[in-house]
């Protein structure tokens, strides 16, 4: 499950939107955030890749009009990735298409009692990956653009 699933979230994208997995999360996560924004290496973790990778993505996202790096103006060090208007439609187009994808491979197959199970399956390896308890968090949408947002009833 851990490969298989990706991959087969990953040819859903590819085929419907054109885009890979990783890209996907990388613009959704800063769909998520305020103002569309995020530090490069807050976005790395968000999207569970390294600082490496997510530059590359971003300079091909960025050749397709989608996200735009600027300096962060709090502090000179850090390169803020910024969702253009362009990347934010990209988003939305490519939301509906992908949830649906999520729950047909995910939670569909599954009783209430299952996913009760999952999510607690799911808490406790998160609390072995990050023992710290720093495990990756966003911040609430702005309500204006929790429409777009597709959440199972």
């Amino acid at each position: 499950m851990v490969t298989s699933l990706p991959d087969a979230l990953d040819a859903q994208l590819q085929r419907d939107a054109g885009i890979s997995f990783f890209e996907y999360q990388v613009m959704s996560m800063l769909s998520m955030s305020p103002q569309h924004t995020r530090r490069m290496s807050e976005l790395a973790a968000l999207a569970n890749g390294s600082l490496t990778r997510l530059s590359r993505t971003v300079d091909r996202l960025n050749k397709r009009g989608w996200i735009i790096r600027r300096p962060d103006p709090e502090n000179g060090r850090y390169t803020l990735a910024v969702l253009t208007d362009a990347g934010w439609d990209k988003v939305v187009a490519t939301a509906p298409a992908h949830v649906e994808e999520v729950r047909r491979a995910v939670f569909d197959p599954l009783t209430k009692a299952q996913l009760r199970q999952l999510r607690d399956i799911s808490t406790r390896i998160g609390r072995t990956v990050h023992p710290d308890g720093c495990l990756p968090t966003l911040p609430e949408p702005d309500p204006a653009e929790v429409a777009v947002r597709d959440t199972r009833p």
